[in-house]
Parts: structure tokens; sequence; C-alpha cells
């Protein structure tokens, strides 16, 4: 009898442990069943939260919380009110991008929670969760114990399984110009090689921290990527990494006063988001940041065309000529934009971008000098603003404006409705904006929410006005440009420029075989590919750029932007007939696939050209000499194609050799496969063109 109370009394305890458990956790799965998110509340009751992949965790328990500025922290003694799941599935049309159809389909779970302590406050938290990954944020409620929200910490969790190998960039607050580092993730130390005062942008990193997308690979062979979607009136998040434990936690970018972010309720905050493929190039091909943005609030894009673009702007690097109008050779005058102008309606350019037109160069760079100020709509006396967008306009090229800030977004807040004003009225439909430099204010960061709300007055300036922009130094792209597809292309990387002035040797054969995989993750990049005087010679002698002349042409395929610029001299083009690829290739795509990939090594990219049936590939490696192989299944079955294909020679060597390369054109199909040679920091390019 004792035995048989002894058994009641455990089923009644082992009832009651469920059922408790049972209140305090929720799942959601993606559609394809491989991925599935566990929401739990711990034993103090504070959120946390799980990831498995194909019963694999790839995200441990990791908790979530808040701390507050004058009022206690948003982490424990919450119950869950009330959940919500729902399944979604669209197919939506990009205004311009790599596909020009995006399937977003995925399982959200809502969970509602307050606290039970007196003050009651609530919060919510939204899982997305997609077959190539998942989508998390917080939303405020309005509510009478939280109206306004001084955030100094977010503390979300990312509690890895391992140590994995990563691919990562210091958590600067002001700049991601910097080379990637591959380590075990047990490694990772930003303070390493970072000297202040080394980079042209003001840097400041406050803790080892790395800056998104940081992309990971597991013993398992499983690729992860770590970054945020819709980042609106908030702070960037970096993640603070604990080495030990191979943990990382949300770092937002903060100012001078030890504030994050201030808001008043209700709002939301961006997604976090973490891509889960077992192929680097699904990372790639994936749409996960794009479709956790709003749909697009545009009605009208028909001013903006992608296109390629010269511009006035590689002289000043490689010493040719200067930026302000006091230098030996002020490049930006009215002679050498008409030269460029009639280059680029010979070879199918459509775009023409001129930098040091406008009075305030001499001292650009020192602003506590005070004595000249950027004016953005007073060109120097050599420059005829309105003369060269005439000429443009008569020749099909369109200017590109330049705005270089400086950083100091005091001035030029003050002077956006005249700037784009001027714009508005040439006709003029996009600008490359800059922000060199500490920020003005003092105290703000390039990263934080002070600027992550200039760069959406300036979007919304566009919009108004009819400008597409292209920013440099800017915040990190987070998948707006589904929501503002004015927001054309972006720099936020170490570019092509510190290879004609960097002290280190440039950018190595291996950057643009991780920049696909962990930068181009958050969208278009302004890189500026397509030098062919890879040598420098005789301009910057103890400077080169290590990649073959063949690994530059593979760049406008493998790095995605809606514009790419053709940057090098006029000379360096003429009658050199590899010319004819960057004459040829697209710039906005129909379908984009990754052929073969591995992450520092080697990528090949095939994109189809919107509007024709034209494809086009591109590969490069790294140091590293390779045969790729490359299958044609994707094209059309039982249909011929002309391949054009420029490649390296077999004594072509980025350090020794870098500027020779051969073409070769056959005809093609779906079942030819082509095997080339990649040189050392080499590659190739192809293009297909069908038949009749």
């Amino acid at each position: 009898m004792k035995q048989l109370f002894y058994f009641f009394l455990g089923c009644v305890f082992l009832f009651s442990c469920t059922s408790e458990e049972e209140n305090r956790t929720t799942e959601v799965i993606s559609p394809n069943k491989n991925v599935k998110v566990q929401f739990l509340l711990s034993a103090t009751k504070q959120p946390s939260y799980t990831v498995r992949f194909k019963n694999e965790t790839v995200i441990d328990t990791s908790k979530m919380s808040f701390d507050l500025q004058d009022a206690l922290s948003l982490k424990g003694n919450f119950e869950i009110l009330k959940t919500t799941t729902n399944a979604f599935n669209e197919t939506w049309k990009m205004v311009w991008g790599e596909d020009e159809e995006v399937v977003n389909q995925y399982n959200s779970l809502k969970i509602e929670l307050q606290e039970t302590s007196t003050l009651k406050r609530k919060i919510n938290i939204i899982f997305k969760v997609y077959d190539d990954g998942i989508g998390f944020r917080y939303e405020f409620p309005k509510q009478e114990n939280l109206s306004e929200v001084v955030i100094t910490d977010e503390n979300t969790e990312f509690n890895l399984t391992g140590n994995h190998k990563t691919w990562w960039i210091p958590g600067d607050w002001d700049i991601y110009e910097y080379l990637y580092t591959t380590s075990p993730f047990s490694k990772i130390n930003a303070f390493k090689d970072y000297i202040p005062g080394s980079h042209l942008g003001q840097t400041y990193i406050p803790e080892n921290a790395v800056n998104t997308p940081v992309t990971m690979k597991t013993d398992k062979g499983l690729y992860l990527s770590f970054h945020e979607a819709d980042l609106t009136d908030y702070a960037e998040m970096t993640l603070a990494v604990d080495t030990v434990n191979y943990k990382m936690k949300s770092e937002l970018v903060g100012n001078a006063k030890g504030i994050k972010v201030i808001r008043k309720t209700p709002f939301e905050t961006p997604w976090r988001t973490i891509q889960i493929a077992e192929k680097p190039g699904d990372l790639i091909e994936s749409k996960l940041i794009v479709n956790l943005n709003e749909p697009n609030t545009v009605d009208d894009m028909s001013f903006f065309k992608p296109t390629k673009y010269v511009g006035i702007w590689w002289d000043m690097h490689i010493g040719t000529g200067n930026w302000d109008y006091a230098g030996e050779n002020h490049s930006a005058n009215t002679k050498y934009a008409k030269e460029l102008i009639d280059f680029a309606s010979e070879n199918n350019i459509h775009g023409m971008l001129v930098e040091g037109w406008n009075i305030g160069w001499e001292q650009w760079w020192d602003k506590k000098a005070k004595k000249v100020h950027f004016d953005f709509v007073t060109p120097y006396p050599d420059y005829n603003l309105k003369e060269v967008v005439a000429y443009g306009k008569s020749k099909n090229v369109e200017l590109i404006m330049h705005h270089e800030t400086s950083a100091d977004i005091t001035l030029y807040e003050k002077q956006l409705d005249t700037a784009f004003a001027l714009m508005k009225d040439l006709k003029i439909h996009a600008v490359k904006t800059g922000y060199v430099g500490s920020v003005i204010p003092e105290g703000e960061y390039h990263h934080g929410q002070f600027m992550v709300n200039h760069f959406q007055k300036v979007l919304e300036k566009g919009i108004e006005n009819g400008v597409a922009i292209n920013a440099h130094e800017p915040i990190k792209a987070t998948g707006k440009r589904r929501t503002y597809p004015v927001a054309i292309s972006r720099e936020g990387i170490r570019g092509q420029e510190y290879n004609a002035w960097s002290d280190d040797g440039g950018n190595p054969p291996e950057h643009l075989t991780i920049v696909p995989f962990t930068r181009m993750l958050a969208g278009p990049i302004d890189y500026t590919p397509g030098i062919f005087n890879t040598s420098l010679k005789p301009y910057k002698e103890n400077n080169q750029i290590n990649t073959t002349l063949a690994h530059q042409l593979a760049l406008y395929v493998v790095i995605y932007s809606p514009v790419q610029m053709v940057p090098d001299l006029i000379k360096n083009y003429k009658n050199n007939p590899a010319f004819q690829f960057i004459k040829d290739v697209g710039v906005d795509w129909n379908k984009t696939k990754v052929l073969d990939a591995e992450i520092g090594e080697f990528i090949t990219v095939t994109r189809q050209e919107k509007g024709t049936e034209n494809w086009f590939i591109g590969g490069i490696t790294d140091e590293n000499a390779r045969v790729s192989k490359v299958k044609l299944n994707f094209l059309v079955p039982n249909k011929t194609y002309t391949a054009k294909i420029y490649k390296d020679k077999l004594d072509s060597h980025y350090l020794h050799n870098p500027e020779v390369y051969e073409i070769l054109e056959q005809d093609v199909n779906s079942k030819t496969i082509l095997e080339l040679n990649m040189a050392p920091g080499g590659g190739f390019a192809i293009s297909l063109i069908p038949k009749n």
C-alpha cells in the first residue's frame, strides 16, 4: 500500500513538473522541418532560446535581456501571457537585385511576456524560422510603466556549440575597413592589429567584439552567419565574444554618454539573424536578410537604372590628380569630365562620377581647423557643373553627384535640402556620399543610433528628390534596400583604394574570396573592380594590386552591386581586348547561382542578366593556383551559346606576371564542362551569349 502511495505521489510530481515546463516552453519549426527554434523561460523565468538544424543543436541555450538607464533590467520574473503561430508564403519581385523573384516563406512564433513583479512591464519576442535560418526581434508594446526606454545594454546571447572556424573583423564603432582574419573562435582578438589613427576614418573598439556579418564553419561542416536585419532607429549590433565559453553577446554601439538606444514605446528592435547552410554558396543565395524587411515603399523607381560608371576617382589615389583646386593637377575639371563622358558613351557605360568638384577640399580631413567647409552646391571655378550634366545627357551618360561630408553631420544636414534640390533641378539621379573621419557632433560614432537615423534621413531625401544613394563610410546594410530601393549600394569594406596607398601590402588575394561570405551577405558592395594596370607603375612603385587582370574581370560577377565602377585610367582600357568583357557584362540580374566555393579559398558565381538570355560567370582564387571545373547545366537545354572566356595564362601570377591573359571562344551547351586554370591570385570571366 505504501509503495502504491509513493508511485501515485511520483506521478503527481512528474505531472506537475511537466505542466510547469510546458508553461515555460514553446517552439516553431521551419517549413521543411530542418530548423527548429525552442523558446523557454529559465528557472528564474528569464527568456532564452535554442536553435537546432536537422536534430543537431547549433545554438545552445542563450539568454535574452535588457539593461535600462535609471530602471530595473528587463531580465527575469516573466510569464507567458500568450503565444501565436503563423505560416507565411509569398513571392515578391526585386526592383533591382541578384534575383528577379524572391520566395519569402517562413513559420513564425510570437511570445507575449509580462513581468510577475509589481511593474508588470511587457515585452514580446517574435521568431521567423526559414529553411535557411532564423530571425528574431523584440517588440516593446505601449505601456504605462515603460513609456520611454533608454537602453544601456541589449544582452542577446548566441551560445555556440564549439570552437568554430571564424571569418571576422573587429567590432569597430566607426569603420569596417579591415582585412578579414580567419581563426578559431577561441583566437578572436579584436585588438591584435588595432592601431588608433591608422585608418582615414576615426576608429574606436571598446572591447573584444566582432562586426557582423560574422561567418563560421563548424567541425561537422555546417556554415553559420550572424547579422541583423531592418536596422531602423536603433544602434548597430556588434557581437562581444567570450572566447573561453564560445559565446557571443550583442554589444550595441553607443555614444560618449554610454547610451545605446533611446526610444518611446511602442517600437521594435532590428531582427537578430542566423543563416544556416550546408554549402557556403547557400549563404550567398539566401534571401533571409532582405525577406526580414518590409516591402517596397517607393512608388516609382524609374529614375534609377542599374549601370556601370566611370569617374574622376582613381586619379587621386594613384597621384595623377588632386581633389582640391589648390593642388598641382585638379582632376575634377570640365575638360576631363567630358573626356570620360565620351569614353563612357562609346563603351556601353551610362554613368560618370566626379569627386573633388565642390569647394571645401583643401582641408577636408581637418575639421578642427574650421577653415574650410564643404559647400554642396558650389563647384570649383574649373568645373562647369551644368555644362557637364548637359553634355552627359547628350551622350546618354548620367552624372553621379558626389557629397563628401567628412562626417560633419551638423553641416551636411543643414545643406541637405539645397543639395538635393540642386540634383533634382539638374535631373541628377544618383549620389555617392562619404563620411570620412570622426563624427560631428562629437561623442557620436558612425554606427550608433544617431548615424543610423542620419542615413535614414538621406534615404528619405533621395526618395523625395528622385536620387539613389551609394553611401561610403556607411552604416552596414541590413536589407533595407527592399523597403527603400534608393539605397543602391554602399562601401563598408576595405576596398580597392587600399591597394594604391596602404603601406601594408594592400589587399591579399584571399580578401575577395572571403568578402562574398561575410560583408556581401549584408548587401551590395561598391568595391570598384576592373583595374587593368595592376602593377600601378609608374605611379605607385611600392604598391600593387594583388590579383591578375582576369581576377579583376571576374569581380564584376563575383561582387554584387547594381552600380559597378570602371575605375582605371582611360588609356589602360583603350585597345585592350579584355575590356570587351566590361562592356558586355550585366549589372542587373534575373538569377544568381554559386557554382562552387570554399570560404577564403575560391568562389565561382554565375548570373543571368535581367531582360536577356545572357549569362556571365566569374571565378577567383586566393594565392593558390587551382583548376576549376565549371558545369554549365544551368543553361537552357538543347540551346547553343557562344562562350567567350577571359582567363589567366599558364605563366600568370599576381605578383610576377599579373597583366597577361588569354581569350578563348567556343560553342557550349548545358552539357558542357569547362576546365579552367586559375593562376595564384587569378581567375576567369566568361560571357555566355545564345547563338541565333
